[in-house]
């Protein structure tokens, strides 16, 4: 039977993901402890802040938490929203730099994922609908949608170390 240099690839990537699996996967029973706490915050750029607080705190229900100046640039905002267990999802804005509109770029970020509950899921799905915000919905427990920027989201209604039914933690 003869492959095509995509399966021939897809096999070649396989194979790889297997490789590096078998070399450092450790089981959990002699995987060591992480030398982190938790990840403090994320930090996003916006490019209007009363715009960036309205979708996040009004639509999303993650409360702002402090709004002070960026200290890297004067006149700049950093700003946080608690996304629970002690997580922040932070902004900065720029004023007076045409910083252009939000590109996903390889080795940028690509999406942020938030677990909520099953029942706030259901809830947020509804908000974000009647608010108008196009939604890709994958695998029954998974949002994704675009912020007022253009920055990727994920509301995922798995728990925190699982996804798809499967422990990754």
């Amino acid at each position: 039977m003869n492959t095509t240099p995509e399966q021939k690839g897809s096999e070649g990537f396989a194979a790889q993901r297997d490789r590096i699996r078998a070399e450092h996967l450790k089981p959990v029973s002699t995987r060591p402890a992480s030398s982190a706490r938790g990840l403090h915050h994320t930090a996003l750029i916006s490019g209007d802040v009363e715009r960036t607080v309205r979708f996040y705190q009004d639509v999303l229900e993650f409360p702002l938490t402090e709004l002070i100046e960026n200290r890297d640039y004067p006149g700049s905002s950093h700003f946080f929203f608690d996304i629970g267990n002690g997580n922040l999802l932070a902004f900065f804005d720029f004023p007076g730099l045409d910083i252009g509109p939000y590109q996903e770029v390889l080795g940028g970020l690509h999406h942020v994922a938030i677990s909520v509950e099953p029942e706030r899921w259901e809830h947020l799905r509804r908000k974000l609908t009647d608010a108008g915000i196009e939604l890709i919905e994958h695998s029954e427990v998974s949002l994704y949608f675009r912020d007022p920027d253009g920055a990727r989201l994920e509301l995922i209604a798995d728990p925190l170390g699982e996804m798809y039914g499967s422990h990754v933690l």
